[in-house]
This record gives C-alpha cells, sequence and structure tokens, in this order.
C-alpha cells in the first residue's frame, strides 16, 4: 500500500511539471547613439509570467547587451510565437 502511494505521489509530481504553460513576452527596447528600436520575443520562466515580473526578468539581460526595456507589450503562451517570429527577426528568443 505504501508503495502504490509513494509511486502515485511520484506520477502526480511528474505530470504537474510538465502541465505548467510556457511563458513568453514581446517587448520593445532601445539603445541610443544612435537611436536604435527593436521587437524582441523572450521565453520566460514561470515565476516571471506577468507584465510587471517579465519586465524585472527582461530588463537586465538587454542591459548587459547595451539596450533599454522600454515595455513589455504582452504575456502569452506558446500560440503566440509563430505569429510574432517574423516581426521579432534576430530577436526572437534571444535572450
Amino acid at each position: 500500500m505504501i508503495i502504490k502511494l509513494g509511486a502515485a505521489a511520484l506520477l502526480v509530481l511528474a505530470l504537474a511539471g510538465t502541465a505548467q504553460a510556457e511563458c513568453y513576452a514581446d517587448y520593445k527596447a532601445k539603445r541610443d547613439n544612435p537611436l536604435r528600436l527593436h521587437y524582441g520575443v523572450v521565453a520566460l520562466p514561470q515565476s516571471a509570467c506577468s507584465s510587471d515580473a517579465a519586465a524585472r526578468f527582461i530588463a537586465p539581460r538587454l542591459a548587459q547587451k547595451g539596450w533599454t526595456l522600454l515595455n513589455i507589450l504582452s504575456v502569452f503562451g506558446p500560440e503566440g510565437l509563430a505569429e510574432r517570429k517574423a516581426n521579432a527577426g534576430a530577436y526572437f528568443l534571444s535572450l
């Protein structure tokens, strides 16, 4: 009985990990002198799956590359990736 309960608990934990939705954000960023703008898409950890949390996740990564985050446009799941890929170009899932 204990072995069956342990196996069931492990199965539930394994399924819970795979059941978490993928999370992405699209954003706008800038670089000065000369002014350059870009649109990008980034994969987020589950803990950053809101606009505010996404901004805190993305801003320092952009800053390391010399960019400033302007704004988070949206946070979405994998169903929104295909429609954004062409617009993001080189900044598609690059962070």
